[in-house]
């Protein structure tokens, strides 16, 4: 799991999130994201 990334916007009409840090993996692969408890 990663931390301590930011959303830093939300486009809810192309389905887009806009997040501030390195995420790991290839491109074009998928990202699951989860609420912070």
């Amino acid at each position: 799991k990663v931390r301590n990334l930011k959303v830093v916007k939300v486009f809810p009409e192309k389905n887009l999130l806009l997040v501030r840090g390195a995420i790991p993996g290839h491109n074009g692969s998928y990202v699951i994201i989860e609420k912070n408890s």
